[in-house]
């Protein structure tokens, strides 16, 4: 069974370190801020103007991935607005992938490392849905 494995929630939660961690070194992680981050010096540098250039490439990482048959894939974003998500389920649908949603919380009281404010965290938040059923 391929499997497509997304870790959401706000920044500052973990989703990278819990995806890094679960994928073992074995299988891709995609995620947006991989398009901000320099390869060679781990240097984060978000750009308002690019990001939906940013939004594409880590569907294009993912579609690639699944047209190679890659057993698990995992993703990590905000994904706080349905349609965020949605091209990811559309992929794995086309592409027989289970889909698992998993919701990370920031039990560790640790900030994000992308300087996002309280604020704009706060904003996210409220706009941010979990389905349960």
């Amino acid at each position: 069974m391929n499997s497509l494995i997304i870790l959401r929630g706000l920044p500052g939660s973990g989703k990278t370190t819990l995806a890094n961690l679960l994928s073992e070194n074995k299988w891709p992680v995609f995620s947006i801020d991989s398009y901000f981050t320099d390869p060679i010096t781990k240097e984060y540098n978000f750009q308002f103007d690019k990001n939906h250039l940013a939004y594409k490439n880590c569907e294009e990482q993912t579609k690639q991935a699944m047209q190679n048959k890659t057993e698990k894939i995992f993703i990590d974003n905000v994904f706080s607005i349905d349609w965020e998500i949605e091209p990811y389920f559309k992929l794995a649908s086309e592409n027989d992938y289970s889909v698992f949603v998993v919701t990370v919380e920031n039990h560790h009281g640790k900030e994000n490392m992308h300087n996002i404010s309280s604020e704009q965290i706060q904003k996210m938040a409220a706009k941010y849905k979990v389905k349960l059923l």
